[in-house]
């Protein structure tokens, strides 16, 4: 089987964690994400996976991260079945591949020239997909997004590493843009940044992060023509089961608990869906 030899370095390098840890995690025997095309393309990339430290901990954080934001497309696309998803920094994620959309999807991939062409040759073509390899922040990809359908926007582990001052513009020109629908991401606030920055897994590749999100409602405010339709904080109730609690390790399910007893402190990370 070919290899391939790559040369991420920064934030582009943070999208090997996230393979990682799904492909980690699609091997256990209690996998949620099932995700074996993280592991088909791991095993075809030449590079040290083992210089960044993706403990257990993380494999099923980001495999859930994922599965809830699978579930809110699917979800989306139940409901319009002949929409449009634009995955803004889909790096290697396999969602596509996941979600399995109708022939009535029109379905955007974009991220770095790079790694669109890295994507290009770990993964098969697949009808109604188009890659895009540009730069998120550049305003000249937008026009060719159609906007005469309902639009998923997904932007998964990327806006934190987006410059502060470009992601509300950025945003206000998708929206401003499409017609209507929905947007889902993660955010972090101050003190997530600092711990994101500081994990073993992301200290490697030496990314900056630069946008925080303190409270949810600021993005109504600056955009007002979103509307937050739903939020999950960290180590939520509705998103960690008992389940996925138990596949943790003893200090993640006491900051668990934790948690639970003072909510304020799941604000520091959390999956957020607007309406638009």
């Amino acid at each position: 089987m070919d290899t391939e030899r790559i040369a991420l370095t920064g934030e582009k390098e943070t999208l090997l964690v996230t393979l990682a840890a799904r492909a980690e995690e699609s091997r256990l025997p209690d996998s949620l994400l099932h995700d074996h095309w993280a592991a088909e393309a791991v095993a075809r990339i030449d590079y040290d996976f083992a210089r960044l430290d993706v403990d257990r901990d993380l494999m099923v954080g980001l495999a859930l991260r994922g599965h809830l934001l699978d579930r809110w497309a699917r979800g989306f696309l139940a409901r319009h079945p002949e929409a449009t998803v634009l995955h803004l920094g889909c790096g290697l994620d396999s969602r596509v591949f996941r979600l399995d959309p109708g022939a009535g999807v029109r379905w955007f991939d974009l991220d770095y020239p790079e790694v669109i062409a890295l994507r290009r040759r770990l993964y098969p073509a697949r009808e109604g997909v188009t890659l895009i390899g540009a730069a998120v922040t550049d305003p000249g990809w937008i026009a060719g997004i159609p906007a005469d359908r309902p639009t998923l926007v997904l932007a998964e582990g990327l806006l934190p590493y987006v410059a502060a001052e470009e992601v509300v513009p950025l945003l206000d020109r998708l929206t401003a843009h499409l017609a209507g629908g929905e947007l889902a991401f993660d955010a972090y606030s101050r003190i997530g940044l600092w711990a994101i920055r500081n994990h073993p897994a992301i200290r490697p590749t030496g990314a900056r992060l630069h946008w925080a999100l303190e409270e949810p409602r600021e993005l109504e405010r600056a955009i007002p023509r979103l509307r937050l339709a739903e939020e999950l904080g960290a180590y939520d109730p509705a998103a960690w089961d008992s389940a996925q609690l138990a596949r943790m390790s003893a200090p993640a399910r006491w900051a668990a608990l934790a948690v639970r007893i003072f909510p304020g402190l799941g604000k520091v990370g959390r999956l957020l869906r607007y309406a638009f």
